[in-house]
């Protein structure tokens, strides 16, 4: 039998790395290196590509459809789709505006009952996905329909609901944290990631499981190190960090939290992973394809509120253009698997920060927009071929 301690000392060599790429094990590679290339190409070409004020606004605008792409990841771990999450952002955006500015509620509370109807929202979704047994590609198609006619009976004939530039809402995305409170969120980003790291390796290794050689995971904790602090530099040349960011980071660090670390996250991976193994296996099954489409539906709402307040407003656009199809664009470039079963919440900011680089980078460069589209579809259809030659790898 293989000595626990033995196992945790080996090293990866080259052939065993190879050979884990061979498998389809890709990780995030493929999306950082296509990172490390946009950065190379528009910043040659645009000498205001890599500037403190363009990054600082790049990082605003991802930080939406970024909240929209976590909930559209949910539900693919199970190998379902969500084609509604564009129309349910705007949709309890509108709800949110129409507490706030037209019924006078607290903010904070219009805030609240707009989440608890994306939340409904879901959990009518989950149900008729479940109980009903209709596809999820039809039952989110007819959402997505359905729930933009209402957001367009809400709203009225006047179309458009202002918030106020001083208001609590519209300051969400006004609003940037001084240089101290910026190395100190980046500080507690690294420790909490470092700490979730060292549980699971003692608990891998408690169970005589195989863990990575030790200098895989302090490299991982001081490659976020040096990226956090390379952005709290950046952007502080700048207005400082948005906390826009913060919240959509936030989102990210304390979801892919709960699917590593919670008996939830393990269930979400076994039911995407093979549904009738999950079953058999005592897991509600049930249960969890109805939370996650409750998950999706409730980020999307936050997603949706948080475009409300970088543009001030919500109107009969709210949600609409393209808004989905970046969302999910995001979550299968960022590397999770169309297929279910696999997926990490860092997809989504590795994902809409390739989306929103080209967007800004193209923007720059006065491209038109039927390139961009066309450039985008090429990402997207790249990373869905990456995905499936890995998961044929995975399966030799």
């Amino acid at each position: 039998m293989t000595n626990a301690a033995t196992t945790v000392r080996k090293p990866y060599t080259p052939k065993e790395a190879v050979e884990r790429l061979r498998h389809g094990d890709l990780g995030a590679w493929p999306v950082v290196g296509g990172l490390i290339a946009i950065a190379i190409v528009f910043g040659s070409l645009n000498e205001h590509f890599l500037s403190p004020e363009n990054l600082t606004n790049l990082a605003l605008q991802m930080a939406a459809t970024g909240t929209i792409s976590l909930g559209i990841i949910m539900v693919l771990l199970l190998g379902e789709i969500d084609l509604s999450a564009g129309s349910v952002s705007g949709l309890c955006a509108v709800v949110m505006a129409i507490l706030s500015e037209r019924m006078h509620w607290n903010p904070l509370l219009a805030i609240l009952t707009a989440l608890v109807a994306g939340a409904l929202v879901g959990l009518l979704h989950g149900l008729m996905f479940t109980r009903i047994r209709m596809p999820s590609f039809v039952v989110t198609l007819a959402g997505l329909i359905g729930w933009q006619g209402l957001l367009l009976y809400l709203l009225g004939s006047g179309g458009i609901i202002n918030l106020p530039f001083d208001g609590f809402v519209a300051k969400l995305s006004d609003t940037w944290l001084p240089s101290w409170l910026a190395w100190t969120v980046a500080a507690a980003l690294v420790t909490v990631y470092a700490a979730s790291g060292l549980i699971g390796r003692r608990l891998r290794i408690a169970a005589d499981l195989p863990v990575t050689a030790t200098w895989w995971p302090v490299a991982k904790v001081g490659g976020l190190a040096i990226v956090l602090a390379g952005s709290v530099l950046v952007m502080s040349a700048d207005r400082g960090v948005p906390l826009l960011l913060v919240i959509f980071g936030g989102l990210v660090v304390v979801l892919d939290l709960v699917l590593r670390h919670t008996a939830f996250g393990r269930w979400m991976y076994a039911v995407g992973g093979n549904v009738e193994a999950a079953r058999r296996a005592g897991i509600g099954v049930t249960r969890i394809r109805v939370l996650a489409f409750v998950l999706s539906s409730v980020l999307a709402a936050f997603g949706g509120i948080l475009a409300a307040s970088r543009l001030s407003a919500v109107n009969q656009g709210s949600g609409g253009s393209d808004i989905l199809l970046m969302a999910i664009a995001a979550a299968v470039i960022g590397g999770t698997s169309l297929f279910g079963g696999r997926g990490r919440t860092y997809a989504a900011l590795l994902g809409i920060l390739v989306i929103q680089s080209i967007t800004n980078g193209m923007y720059l460069l006065s491209v038109d927009s039927s390139v961009r589209y066309m450039v985008t579809a090429a990402v997207l259809a790249l990373a869905v071929a990456i995905d499936s030659l890995a998961r044929r790898g995975s399966t030799t």
